[in-house]
Formats: C-alpha cells, sequence, structure tokens
C-alpha cells in the first residue's frame, strides 16, 4: 500500500492544559552516533515548527540530566509547559556490535540472510510490507556488488601484470607458466581488499555496513535480548522509575525505529514490577516509525512476544503508534501486537496512526525528501509545512498528555492487524 493511499483527518478539539513540566525519555534506534545529533535535530526542527505552527518553543542545557539531555520550554496556545527530555543512550553497544573486519561484516550478512530466510520470516515480513524488507535486503545486495566489484578488478589488475610478465619473459624464451596462479592471486586480493576498505571508508554514503551490522544485531540472537543491552534496559527501567516519582504531570517514553521495540520491553518490566505508582504522574508511550517485526518474527524472540502481549492491555498507560507508508524503513501501518500473532482478547493498544507523509509535507518538500530513504525514517522528529494531528514538538511540549490529545481518535483505517507471523510463542 503506497503513500497515495493515505488518509488523515484533522479534528478541531480544545485544548485545555493539563501539563506543565513534563519528563520525556526519547530511546534512539540502532545508531553509533553521539546523541548530541538528537539535541541539535530538536533544536532546529523545533524552532521551523514554530514558526509554521504559530507557537514559541527554546531549549537550554540541562546540566541536572541524569542522561544526555536538555530542557524545552514552550508556550502553545497560551499555555506554558516546561519538558526536561533525556536520550537513553545505547550507542557504545551499537558501537560494539559494529565489526570493523571486512571479512566478520561478510560472515554476520551470510549468518543473518541463513536466519531470515531458513527461519521463514523473510517471507512473511514481504506479506505486510516490502519497503523495510527491501531495506534489510539492500545490504545484502550492495555488499555482494561491492565484493564482486573488488574482485573483478583485481582480476583485471591481476591479468594485466601477467600479460605484461609474460611479454617481457617472451624475450628471453619464459613464461610465467605453473607460477601464474601464485601470481594472480596475490594480486587479485590484494587489489580486492584495498577496494573493499574504499567501500568501507565511504558507508557514509551506501549505510551497507551500518544496516548490515544493525540486522545482524537482531539476527544473532534470533530475536532475543543479549546480556549487556538486557542489562541497559533495567537501567533505563530505573530511570522512568525514578520519574514517575516525582512531581511532574506527565511522563512520556518515546522509541524511534529499534529503540520500539526496547521501550516495549522497558515498560513490560516497569508494570510488571509495580514501579507505576497510581496517582503519580501520567505515564504515555510513543512508538515511531517501528521495526518490531523484524524481531518479534523471528524464532527466539520469545521476550518480546510476552511484552507486546502484556502491555498492549494495561490501564497504566496510553499507547500511540505512528508510522507513514511514505517511509519504506518501518512497518507502516502495521499493528505491532497484531500482525505479531499475539494479541489478546483484552488488547487495547497501541492506536495505530499515520503521520500522512504525502499530506503533512507539501509536494514541494516532499518532492525533495521521498527518495532520500533514511532521512524520511527520521521525519517523525522533524517539522511539517502542512502539519496535521502529529507534532513531535507539541506532543514533547505541549499542554496536553499524549492520551488527552488522542482520546476519541480512531485508528487508521489503512492499519493492517492480521496475524502474519510463524512464531507466537511467548516462552520458550
Amino acid at each position: 500500500m503506497g503513500p497515495k493511499n493515505e488518509r488523515i483527518t484533522v479534528v478541531e478539539q480544545s485544548n485545555p492544559q493539563s501539563v506543565s513540566r513534563r519528563r520525556v525519555f526519547y530511546i534512539p534506534g540502532y545508531d553509533p552516533i553521539h546523541p548530541r545529533r538528537y539535541r541539535e535535530l530538536y533544536r532546529s526542527e523545533s524552532a521551523a515548527q514554530a514558526e509554521i505552527s504559530g507557537y514559541q518553543i527554546a531549549i537550554a542545557a540541562n546540566p541536572k540530566a541524569d542522561n544526555f539531555g536538555w530542557t524545552a520550554k514552550a508556550t502553545m496556545d497560551g499555555a506554558k509547559v516546561e519538558a526536561d527530555i533525556d536520550v537513553l543512550v545505547w550507542s557504545d553497544i551499537v558501537r560494539q556490535s559494529m565489526s570493523n573486519s571486512i571479512p566478520a561484516t561478510y560472515l554476520q550478512m551470510l549468518r543473518t540472510a541463513w536466519i531470515y530466510i531458513t527461519s521463514g520470516t523473510l517471507r512473511r515480513l514481504m506479506w505486510m510490507r516490502k519497503g523495510p524488507v527491501i531495506a534489510a535486503l539492500y545490504p545484502v545486495g550492495l555488499l555482494i556488488l561491492q565484493l564482486l566489484v573488488a574482485l573483478g578488478l583485481g582480476a583485471v589488475a591481476a591479468g594485466a601484470v601477467i600479460g605484461a610478465l609474460n611479454l617481457a619473459l617472451g624475450l628471453a624464451g619464459l613464461t610465467t607458466g605453473i607460477v601464474t596462479p601464485f601470481i594472480r592471486w596475490p594480486i587479485i586480493l590484494g587489489i580486492a581488499a584495498v577496494i573493499l576498505r574504499w567501500f568501507q571508508k565511504k558507508d557514509g554514503k551506501f549505510f551497507a555496513y551500518y544496516l548490515m551490522h544493525d540486522y545482524a544485531h537482531s539476527a544473532r540472537w534470533k530475536g532475543g535480548y543479549d546480556p549487556k543491552l538486557e542489562a541497559r534496559l533495567a537501567k533505563f527501567g530505573d530511570d522512568i522509575a525514578a520519574a514517575l516519582k516525582t512531581d511532574v504531570d506527565e511522563v512520556l517514553v518515546v522509541g524511534h525505529s529499534s529503540g520500539a521495540h526496547l521501550a516495549i520491553s522497558i515498560l513490560a518490566d516497569l508494570i510488571r514490577d509495580g514501579q507505576v505508582p497510581a496517582g503519580g504522574p501520567a505515564l504515555n508511550f510513543l512508538s515511531l516509525g517501528q521495526v518490531v517485526p523484524m524481531v518479534s518474527f523471528l524464532p527466539k524472540a520469545y521476550r518480546l512476544r510476552s511484552d507486546l502481549a502484556f502491555l498492549c492491555t494495561r490501564d497504566e498507560l496510553a499507547w500511540v503508534d505512528v508510522t507513514a507508508p511514505g517511509d519504506g524503513c518501518a512497518f507502516a501501518l502495521c499493528d505491532p501486537v497484531a500482525v505479531t500473532g499475539v494479541a489478546p482478547k483484552a488488547k487495547k493498544w497501541p492506536l495505530v496512526l499515520s503521520a500522512a507523509f504525502t499530506q503533512t509535507l507539501s509536494p514541494e518538500r516532499w518532492k525533495e525528501l521521498r527518495w532520500r530513504f533514511f532521512r524520511l525514517h527520521f521525519q517523525y522528529l522533524c517539522a511539517f509545512d502542512r502539519p496535521g494531528h502529529y507534532d513531535y514538538f507539541a506532543i514533547t511540549c505541549g499542554p496536553q498528555t499524549l492520551s488527552e490529545r488522542y482520546q476519541g481518535r480512531p485508528p487508521s483505517p489503512a492499519r493492517i492487524d492480521i496475524a502474519a507471523s510463524k512464531y507466537t510463542d511467548l516462552a520458550p
């Protein structure tokens, strides 16, 4: 289902102020970059959105933040709101998982492709959205192409060297003869290694190594979380639990891309452990550009599937899931609980909504961005020049809680909620 089928309805509603102070915990996706990029993105894009939407917003450093964070202050609809925004950092774990070895990356590629193909996961993912599956196949295809180019150029160079040697030796009535392979292959492999290293250094343009490491990170444990990540999730949960004991009006957890399924597990643990106090701040969860099925469809994703089945029934929070068919890297409008096949009868979350890029971005802006796939995957964190119901900055620094903002709104009629996963077990 392409972007042309998007529909978005703006519902006029009053905006009574229920939030003066908010804590926001942003969980990024698989990203090795320092979290300051998110602060600078928030600074520039919030200013752009404020100018478009007619409100005021400014950010400043927050030296008291336990994590990397900043403070945003806004005036919207005549209401003044302050939000402390923390980035829950796991970029060090991401960097550790990204091998600098070219051979190791190719071995990761083979293992990851084997797991997704032989488990039947890849085929079932294709049933829902081809975009993110193509994004998953992209690094495999590009790495193979880079290898073929490197070997091909190495073969050409080796042929030229051997031809020159035979020409020179021919003057003396000699040839390279049986030693030809011992000359040819070192040249081929040496040239190929140089070219592959060049491709690796240019990966900031190609994203082949980066994406391969991303998919390999999930596939390594066949959908499970590695021990280092589990420990980090526990710490994130402690940070959110501490915020729920303060006098803020709302604690908002935002999970983007791979950060969405991490947030699901963190929040499920938090509620199971009884760390959401009655009468405390409102707890809400916003998932953006989620890729949950890439993990939940894997054979050993018991933990995530169990967390999905649990979280979708809870009254302790509201969960809104925002994607857009124009984002080819996300499972747009796919209800992550339903498509995983773990939806119980008591399911109430998430509310699946479309950011409708083709309507919330002007034709000129959409034309500029539509083929910039990785940039579009971050559009949820950016300004819209034709904003609809979704405004990241009004959600994170506006006068309403997330649940109030979307109260009574129906889910997207284009949502996909048919079970598609082969694996639905919640425990081994």
